[in-house]
């Protein structure tokens, strides 16, 4: 675990641009990694990938200086802690309902006293297993999704939790538990009070806010916020979207 962490590079005081890995093929990851993003978040939450998949997608990145994040499936510790153990950097959790899940999720990530992680880092300790145990707790991003109606309302208990890295805001399912349905950058003025209120409760924490975009112009507003984790599109949308601009190109539709 060498060179500038996460946290370091937030400390810069700038937004990582990160998108989605959500299919299974570690070439695709590699093409991804290689483009440009600062951060590539493996999806074993909603997207094609099991654990074995996750080793070869990290793999993939390792070597293109891209940052490699996972979501994990569900705050089920053992899962957390295997994905620690191949060597992600940090994890986001989705569902949070309130700061009893949260403490539980941040206990997996990071070894006693700080936690209840098990020892066996068996890729992320391949540079030293001794400076990986000395340097882990402060290194690891464990990061909440925000986006029940629970987590919402005990948003400042779960901000307090000791190691904690962050907080990434899931508006499609935040919306839909406030009656709004599903869908990103949003509009209505009550969610984006709400953004605004994560972004600056966070802040004032010291701790990442973390939101899902659909586009480069709503992700600089919600950076003026505050949000230092901006994640755009996906490995599966940036292929379709390709795919219908070049069949347009095709019929010579503008």
């Amino acid at each position: 675990m060498s060179g500038a962490g996460l946290r370091d590079l937030w400390a810069r005081d700038r937004a990582l641009r990160a998108t989605w890995l959500t299919l299974p093929c570690a070439l695709g990851a590699e093409i991804i990694a290689r483009q440009g993003w600062d951060a590539v978040v493996v999806d074993l939450q909603h997207g094609a990938i099991d654990s074995a998949d996750a080793l070869a997608l990290l793999q993939a990145v390792a070597g293109s200086g891209t940052r490699a994040l996972a979501r994990a499936p569900w705050n089920d510790p053992a899962a957390l802690m295997k994905l620690l153990d191949l060597g992600f950097e940090g994890l986001i959790c989705p569902m949070i309902e309130g700061p009893d899940d949260a403490r539980r999720f941040v206990q997996a990530c990071l070894y006693p006293p700080l936690g209840q992680r098990s020892w066996g880092p068996v890729r992320a300790g391949l540079d030293g297993a001794r400076e990986y145990a000395r340097q882990a707790n402060q290194r690891v991003l464990p990061i909440v999704q925000v986006e029940t109606r629970g987590a919402l309302e005990e948003l400042d208990e779960i901000l307090a939790i000791p190691g904690l890295g962050g907080v990434f805001v899931g508006p499609n399912d935040l919306a839909w538990a406030l009656g709004h349905g599903p869908g990103s950058d949003r509009e209505e003025p009550e969610l984006l009070e709400i953004m605004a209120r994560v972004a600056l409760a966070a802040r004032q924490r010291g701790v990442v806010a973390g939101l899902h975009v659909a586009s480069g112009s709503y992700a600089r507003r919600m950076e003026q916020l505050g949000y230092r984790l901006l994640t755009l599109g996906s490995d599966a949308s940036f292929m379709g979207r390709g795919g219908r601009a070049a069949l347009a190109d095709l019929a010579g539709e503008s």
